[in-house]
């Protein structure tokens, strides 16, 4: 069973640590410490242009070579495709409707004083988040601190112009104002801030980082030294929206050639605003393994929720299908530690209850799944939004092969993965598929 793999894994660093201290057996070996975990969240960063080669060539390489320890799940998803609900989760383990931070103005709503951070710093752990926190913060509480983190850089979220540039960060309850210089690229600050934790982090107790850097978010703005970098890149014009798309899509206006033209160009921007996420990556890996704790390291890399850069003639997320809900998602797996097959079905939702069986915490009730346990191969992750004025509300459910979507409106829509990606084709109403149809609305949210 997955669930004695971190158990295991502990032993076996134990035996290593005994050898390398020229121990006699029956000895007292040293402490065996929990595993340190980084989590990486980018920003809206679809999975379509998540992890290749253009746009993140280290990790696109790691993934690409067995003996790292690099897995890249293909079919991730998050459960509300929004940035403010979905980063709750992945605090929290618990969908929006439980946490309720419904959408990017209710992150006031989240109960901080159980947290991941809360409960691995009561753990012994050390506590970091750098970069994006939740949208809207500090509200109107002044620059504080949320409980559970011991260093804390986060980036406030002013406006869309001061995504890269000109922003505001809370420097552990200090107010620090960066300008538009080059050396004030957001991504570089906070990744010297990462770099900097790392280095410093206490060699006798585990740490927990949260690297959150705004990438690849409009106005998809990449380093200056990245200008460039992937012109050129092949793009394709998205599929427009099906006929029998609902209603309120269908009455969005058609995006015409210069908009096309114009996202098609956010895109291969985006990639190039990965780049330095993936160089400061690289960097934070190469800093653990200089102090020898990469086996004792896990990382787990993922976007808060994807993109829309004209698919069904839409730009944006807030909506059911593939390219809002679909994430790049892969996880450093450190020798004597595997998780799941690379095919399994993972959500945003397994990121609180993964880190936290990581961290030898008792299991809590949770919406999602740790990843060092046996995926069910027919298991189901709940969808929902709440709706505003652009998007009705919707809930649904997402399998590894099909997904069912109901609409506020009472529209409803079906589809089959395996056979049809782009969820061109409606199958709400075919005979042949009553009987799915049936099975999923018992599961919806």
């Amino acid at each position: 069973m997955r669930g004695s793999r971190r158990l295991a894994a502990a032993l076996a660093s134990g035996v290593v640590l005994l050898i390398a201290a020229g121990l006699a057996p029956g000895s007292a070996p040293p402490a065996v410490l929990p595993y340190n975990i980084v989590v990486v969240i980018t920003d809206d960063q679809a999975a379509g242009a998540g992890i290749d080669a253009a746009a993140m060539p280290w990790l696109h390489a790691q993934i690409a070579d067995p003996s790292t320890g690099w897995v890249a799940y293909d079919d991730a998803v998050v459960s509300t495709p929004m940035c403010c609900p979905s980063r709750a989760t992945i605090f929290t383990g618990r969908t929006a409707m439980s946490t309720g931070v419904v959408d990017n103005h209710t992150g006031w709503r989240l109960d901080e004083s159980h947290t991941l951070a809360t409960r691995l710093q009561d753990a012994g752990y050390g506590t970091a988040l750098i970069g994006k926190y939740l949208n809207e913060y500090p509200w109107d509480r002044g620059p504080y601190v949320p409980p559970g983190w011991d260093r804390w850089f986060a980036k406030t979220n002013e406006a869309l112009d001061t995504t890269y540039y000109g922003y505001q960060v809370i420097d552990n309850g200090a107010v620090r104002q960066f300008g538009r210089a080059p050396g004030d690229y957001v991504t570089d600050v906070l990744g010297r801030e990462a770099l900097a934790f790392v280095r410093t982090a206490t060699a006798d107790r585990p740490w927990f980082l949260v690297f959150a850097p705004p990438a690849p978010h409009a106005p998809w703005t990449p380093a200056p030294r990245h200008e460039g970098d992937l012109e050129g890149l092949p793009v394709t014009d998205p599929p427009p929206a099906p006929s029998d798309a609902p209603a309120w899509m269908r009455a969005v206006p058609p995006l015409g050639p210069a908009a096309l033209e114009r996202f098609a160009r956010a895109r291969v921007r985006a990639g190039e605003a990965m780049r330095a996420v993936d160089e400061h990556l690289h960097a934070l890996a190469d800093a653990i393994a200089a102090r020898g704790a990469w086996d004792r390291t896990v990382v787990l890399f993922l976007s808060d929720n994807g993109m829309h850069f004209g698919e069904r003639g839409w730009v944006g997320k807030r909506v059911p299908y593939e390219p809002s809900i679909r994430v790049p998602f892969a996880v450093r797996w450190p020798p004597g530690l595997t998780g799941p097959p690379a095919s399994s079905l993972v959500t945003n939702l397994d990121v609180a209850p993964t880190v936290a069986d990581l961290a030898g915490l008792a299991p809590e009730p949770a919406d999602g799944l740790s990843l060092l346990t046996d995926l069910p191969a027919d298991r189901a992750v709940p969808l929902w939004w709440v709706g505003d004025d652009e998007v009705p509300g919707w809930r649904g459910v997402r399998t590894a092969d099909a997904v069912l979507i109901e609409w506020s409106t009472g529209e409803r829509e079906l589809f089959d993965l395996s056979r049809d990606p782009a969820q061109d084709h409606d199958l709400i109403g075919d005979p042949a598929w009553a009987e799915m149809e049936a099975a999923l609305t018992a599961l919806l949210p």
